[in-house]
């Protein structure tokens, strides 16, 4: 979830993204009790960061809405659990079942014939593989795994390895991108809301059942917006004035509420250097990232330019591959000297 982080601070779009991803987990909570799902597993990372008494209150009152639904969760890296943490100390209701304990816990719902296993997070890194001996206990009929982790830095793991484990699911936190380890056994099901320009992708939430045995799961697409990272052709004919209607016509066809990391690529008229500052104020754009090259009739320059620098310098470099250093050295050397011919 990672309640209270700010994504893209600073941008003219991002004054309500923070609302917005409390605004996700309310949703969820909604849908929790409109469809009466019977536990709610939360694999790490509800908080962005050490979660506030105030903050903890309005997540409990959100939990307190829940009729039928037991919630159960950890801490992961980054709401890891600090001797000071307000988790330690917090009431929940009694529909609430924290795994705070830094070794394997296990919570179980005889009504349900149902176990949930896990642990938290007490520094922001565990480098050990701790869910490689990690097997289910068969406390109860359907065993399920809360587990936080799959990189260097937070508890590796094999997926070899967590097949044998035991357990009918394994919910998995940590990586923010949805994915399936093992179909419907093992997954990811990555944050709620995109909160990072490298979370592109739809998000959401997994949607599970346990039933006679059977595990199955399916991905329920849940965010309102996506991170889109949009390539924008430039001719040698475009102006600063037409890239930045191109850019407003691209925004509106693949929608005004995504936000956008954009890319120029091609070439432009060497005239022309586009101004790329608060671009953002015409859409929800996070980066530009201008990767044009000028124009430049290198032929035509190096005949006007033979018996100089600049002459010299594009014949020993004209004739290499368009995608060697050589080729960009090329490109950015011509463009220094005739900023400084004309300076």
């Amino acid at each position: 979830m990672h309640l209270g982080i700010k994504p893209d601070a600073g941008k003219a779009y991002s004054e309500n993204r923070e609302a917005e991803i409390w605004d996700a987990f309310s949703r969820l909570i909604d849908v929790c009790e409109s469809e009466q799902i019977d536990l709610l597993l939360i694999a790490g990372d509800l908080f962005h960061r050490q979660p506030l008494l105030r903050e903890l209150k309005e997540v409990n009152f959100l939990f307190s809405k829940l009729t039928h639904t037991k919630i159960v969760f950890v801490a992961g890296n980054h709401d890891y659990v600090k001797p000071a943490s307000y988790y330690l100390s917090f009431a929940w209701n009694d529909n609430v079942y924290p795994l705070l304990g830094s070794d394997m816990q296990a919570v179980e719902f005889p009504e349900l014939a149902a176990c949930v296993y896990g642990f938290s997070y007490y520094s922001k890194e565990i480098p050990e593989s701790r869910y490689d001996d990690a097997a289910a206990q068969n406390k109860q009929k359907y065993e399920i795994l809360l587990a936080h982790g799959g990189d260097d830095k937070h508890i590796p793991f094999q997926k070899n390895k967590l097949r044998t484990l035991g357990y009918n699911y394994i919910a998995l936190g940590h990586i923010h991108k949805p994915q399936e380890i093992e179909p419907h056994h093992i997954c990811y099901a990555g944050s709620l809301e995109p909160t990072d320009k490298n979370d592109i992708g739809p998000h959401g939430y997994i949607l599970g059942t346990v039933e006679n045995g059977e595990t199955r799961t399916q991905f329920v697409t849940a965010a309102k917006r996506e991170y889109l990272h949009l390539e924008i052709p430039v001719e040698e004919e475009l102006t600063g004035h037409g890239l930045k209607c191109r850019i407003q016509e691209t925004i509106q066809n693949y929608g005004k509420r995504n936000i956008y990391k954009i890319i120029l690529q091609g070439f432009r008229d060497p005239e022309i250097m586009f101004d790329l500052e608060g671009m953002d104020v015409i859409g929800n754009i996070l980066e530009i990232i201008d990767e044009t090259r000028p124009a430049y009739d290198f032929d035509k320059l190096a005949g006007q330019n033979a018996d100089n620098l600049l002459g010299k310098f594009i014949y020993r470099l004209k004739d290499y591959d368009e995608e060697s250093v050589e080729s960009q050295a090329l490109y950015e050397g011509v463009q220094a000297i005739l900023k400084a011919k004309r300076g």
